[in-house]
């Protein structure tokens, strides 16, 4: 997939709006979650935090957050989790990456092609975990690009 906008890292700082839906193959059960998230600059690049209320089936609404740093790279972007591990790498030419957590794996493809609203889709398939992630991200400042 190629994308008519090429995005840097700078592009994502500000606040972003944020729709996903998460569907368990094992339980069928679809999951939601709304909320915003927010990109920061920071001494390396930007710091991601994604707060708002994740909807689980016959439980009610509870609050729930991410962190990551999102780091400039050769080729686009580096991903690491709050902690400083590594998570993985984007390429805005090629939106596609994978992150091994034992035993269970994770895909994702980005998708930038309607700039300033942007997907990432997942795919965790392994013994522990099943289940597909969809994310819409559009932005709450629509002066910046």
């Amino acid at each position: 997939m190629t994308t008519t906008h090429r995005v840097t890292l700078q592009d994502f700082t500000g606040r972003w709006q944020l729709a996903r839906e998460i569907t368990d193959h094992r339980s069928g059960a679809p999951a939601h979650f709304t909320g915003i998230a927010a990109f920061t600059p920071d001494d390396a690049g930007l710091a991601y935090l994604e707060t708002g209320q994740l909807r689980l089936p016959g439980q009610p609404p509870f609050h729930a957050e991410r962190r990551y740093h999102w780091r400039a790279s050769r080729d686009g972007f580096d991903i690491y989790f709050d902690d400083g591990r590594f998570f993985h790498s984007v390429a805005p030419d090629s939106p596609e990456a994978q992150h091994w957590c034992d035993p269970d794996t994770y895909a994702v493809t980005y998708d930038f092609d309607a700039w300033p609203i942007w997907t990432s889709r997942w795919t965790v398939t392994g013994p522990r975990k099943a289940y597909d992630m969809v994310t819409t991200y559009t932005r709450l400042d629509p002066t910046r690009r």
